[in-house]
């Protein structure tokens, strides 16, 4: 009976929250309000080896830049607080995360003037693309931790990246580098029929939509 009554209460605690952030203006159309933090991905999770993790920045630069597990752990770290909206129609909101801003990495290159996009590379031949003036704000970041606590393996542990205004397909888990583009090349699931931007705010889940 305890566990019956807790269940009603979990539930509506998610309903009351989730007719807050409508009324906000926070809730992304045929999104649902979620307390918990599913775990998606495609492919198995990857062994984390500090010793030859490394950080790779190529593409439309003056010069690449790899970076050691130390030497980025060793660049300046910020905090930020924003919603997450998965492209399966899940919304988690108020999160807190740490780590590297994407404007603290673009200090270590320079970039050629025909750098409009980047492709987002992850562990196992993943990626995903984002245009650069979507990546270039202060809200995003390399994530190493998640309301104050490291992230988990399945979650994208050691570093995943944290791009708050779109879907979180292009939040790349397991992230290994940056290549900067001239033009916008499809990532994996943007070549599997997902929309190349993905904006939840207009529902640009698909290449249709």
């Amino acid at each position: 009976m305890d566990e019956e009554f807790s269940g009603i209460f979990a539930g509506n605690e998610r309903k009351e929250k989730e007719q807050e952030m409508k009324r906000e203006g926070r809730l992304p159309p045929g999104q649902s309000l979620t307390l918990k933090w599913p775990v998606l991905h495609y492919g198995s999770v990857p062994r984390f080896d500090p010793a030859r993790w490394d950080f790779r920045i190529r593409g439309l630069v003056e010069s690449p830049v790899r970076l050691t597990w130390e030497e980025f752990n060793r660049l300046p770290r910020i905090k930020t607080h924003s919603d997450f909206h998965c492209v399966t129609r899940w919304s988690r909101f108020d999160n807190d995360w740490e780590g590297v801003a994407f404007q603290e990495v673009l200090k270590l290159v320079r970039l050629k003037p025909e750098a409009k996009y980047v492709l987002v590379h992850g562990e196992q031949g993943f990626t995903a693309n984002v245009p650069l003036n979507d990546l270039d704000r202060e809200d995003v970041l390399f994530a190493t931790h998640h309301d104050g606590q490291p992230l988990r393996a399945d979650h994208g542990y050691p570093l995943r990246l944290i791009v708050p205004h779109l879907y979180a397909w292009k939040s790349v888990k397991w992230v290994r580098g940056l290549e900067f583009t001239e033009s916008d090349v499809p990532g994996f699931w943007e070549q599997n029929g997902y929309h190349m931007y993905g904006d939840p705010f207009l529902e640009q889940r698909f290449d249709t939509d």
